[in-house]
């Protein structure tokens, strides 16, 4: 089981990027599924969450500008990004609770993806 993560690059600010996040490998069941950031010489925060069931939650930093979705048919997990700015320049990492088909519940992560905000 991996999570691929893309999308990533250099934006002005004010500009958008869309984050995919793809699991692949033997996998029986999807759990909860999400995006994390860290930014030189901070620690690693939660930016949003995408439950199964749809429901989702944003840190207060993103909210109204960045959206996550989920394409559970696709095993992917999406952020579109808008109005970025600086402070969001950081490496983005996906994250989801994946059930193996020969294993139990675990948490993976992703390579993780470079976004910078700069003009």
């Amino acid at each position: 089981v991996q999570l691929q993560a893309s999308g990533g690059g250099l934006v002005q600010p004010g500009g958008s990027l869309t984050l995919s996040c793809a699991a692949s490998g033997s996998i029986s069941s999807i759990g909860a599924m999400g995006w994390y950031r860290q930014a030189p010489g901070k620690q690693r925060e939660l930016v949003a969450t995408a439950a199964i069931g749809g429901n989702t939650q944003y840190t207060n930093s993103v909210q109204g500008r960045f959206a996550i979705s989920r394409d559970n048919a696709k095993n992917t997990v999406y952020l579109q990004m808008n109005s970025l700015k600086p402070e969001d320049t950081a490496v983005y990492y996906c994250n989801a609770r994946i059930l193996p088909r020969d294993g139990v519940w675990s948490t993976y992560w992703g390579q993780g993806t470079q976004v910078t905000v700069s003009s």
